[in-house]
């Protein structure tokens, strides 16, 4: 279907242009306001502080998103092409690489190599080993690696790479970022949650109301669970599950952080979270009976491919084939923990067919009780052909597709005459790749 209306030199290049677009990180930082702690007003003044003082007086504007009031953009400024390259390098992991690019200094555990001699206060040029071939310890590298700018070492190489034991805490404190973007250690903890524009959007889609039993299926870090407590204004239930413990205790911490109590995380397969047995009167926790829920966000396991940046993916293809199963048996126990006339959110944050919309058409034809439901706010592009869902059913879908904008990056200057209408335009779609779907179940 794709190919019969693009065209197949049109799919291509639209392929290669998201390719291109992934691994670029987004035209703007998005964090989230705790409106349950303070007014959006009240942190917009803090943080555009706390920039001026990071960014050395440059005037970068913090934004308020006209549609989603509890967010704040800041633009991300570069590529930066000007940068002088220095003798001494250090290589860190892909991971580190993606972070370093949407603005965080480099912690020990991401470093991978140093130059033979860096000292503690030593000018070091940064890069990104995308191909995950250098080996640790070692003194130089000549493989693929990708340049993520300069910074300062806070530590030297035989403190880095110590017999000792795994260091922790900053190892590079970048100065001069390929990207300038802000760094968030610390910065206003309780106040701020760094949380991709996507993601914000699917906690107003869901629109939980005080006094409600709310499901968050696979829960982990805790961002989204944390929006809709505070959506709520902390009042009714938000159940928050993930299988992985180390991740429960992060959004217990985030809970914790935030001030939020009407949230409770549990170590639990989302898959086995049904039970038909009569549960104990004073137990909280999974499985749950059908029906228990006035609304389930599904935000489900996925391939990652709309994450940015990306510059090195290392999924299998039959990894990446993985998803769609699991996806179809959460979703299941999703539908039958659904109360009546109960809403369900779907959402990825990934870019392929096979779990998005094909992961509707089949909803729909397996789940007679679902119907698509128009979303609000609609702020990405529609669902993508070939799937067989009507022009209709698509509109009613939401994918934000990073490659719909053209990649040109952003200077101080250019960002002092554009416009903020054309601005928030631009943040809008120059995000992450991410899908969105709304299902009422009804009644009958």
């Amino acid at each position: 279907q794709l190919i019969t209306a693009l065209g197949t030199q049109e799919a291509e290049n639209k392929f290669q242009s998201l390719l291109s677009h992934l691994s670029h990180p987004p035209a703007f930082t998005s964090v989230r306001v705790n409106t349950h702690l303070a007014s959006v007003k009240h942190v917009k003044k803090l943080l555009f502080e706390e920039i001026q003082k990071q960014f050395k007086g440059l005037h970068v504007p913090v934004l308020e998103h006209p549609k989603l009031q509890d967010i704040l953009l800041i633009p991300v400024i570069g590529p930066r092409r000007d940068l002088k390259k220095h003798a001494s390098e250090v290589i860190v992991g892909a991971q580190c690489g993606n972070a370093v690019l949407r603005g965080a200094h480099v912690y020990v555990p991401g470093i991978v190599s140093t130059s033979r001699f860096v000292k503690a206060g030593d000018l070091v040029s940064v890069y990104s080993d995308i191909e995950g071939k250098c080996k640790r310890g070692a003194k130089e590298f000549d493989g693929v690696k990708v340049f993520l700018g300069n910074g300062i070492s806070e530590l030297s190489r035989s403190e880095i790479f110590s017999s000792s034991g795994s260091l922790k805490g900053l190892g590079i404190r970048m100065i001069e970022p390929v990207y300038l973007s802000p760094s968030f250690d610390n910065v206003f903890p309780s106040y701020l949650f760094l949380q991709n524009l996507p993601s914000v959007v699917v906690s107003h889609i869901l629109n939980p109301k005080p006094g409600e039993k709310i499901l968050d299926m696979c829960a982990a870090p805790g961002g989204k669970t944390t929006h809709l407590a505070t959506l709520m204004h902390d009042q009714g239930e938000v159940i928050a599950m993930d299988k992985t413990a180390n991740k429960v205790k992060k959004i217990k911490q985030n809970a914790e952080l935030l001030q939020l109590h009407c949230i409770k995380a549990f170590c639990y397969d989302g898959t086995k979270a049904l039970s038909f047995e009569k549960r104990e009167d004073k137990q909280e926790g999974p499985p749950f009976l059908p029906e228990s829920f006035d609304r389930i966000l599904l935000d489900a396991p996925c391939s990652g491919m709309g994450q940015r940046p990306n510059m090195a993916y290392s999924l299998t293809l039959k990894e990446v084939t993985s998803y769609q199963p699991l996806q179809r048996k959460l979703f299941t126990v999703a539908v039958k923990l659904l109360k009546p006339g109960g809403v369900l959110v779907y959402s990825t944050c990934t870019i392929t067919l096979s779990e998005n919309e094909e992961q509707v058409a089949w909803a729909l034809k397996t789940f007679p009780c679902l119907q698509l439901h128009p979303q609000e706010p609609h702020i990405g592009g529609e669902g993508m052909k070939g799937a067989g869902l009507s022009l209709d059913q698509l509109k009613l879908l939401q994918r934000f597709d990073p490659s719909a904008v053209t990649l040109q990056g952003v200077d101080i200057n250019s960002l002092q005459d554009s416009r903020e209408d054309d601005l928030i335009s631009l943040a809008n779609k120059d995000c992450i790749g991410f899908f969105i779907a709304k299902f009422i179940k009804s009644n009958s």
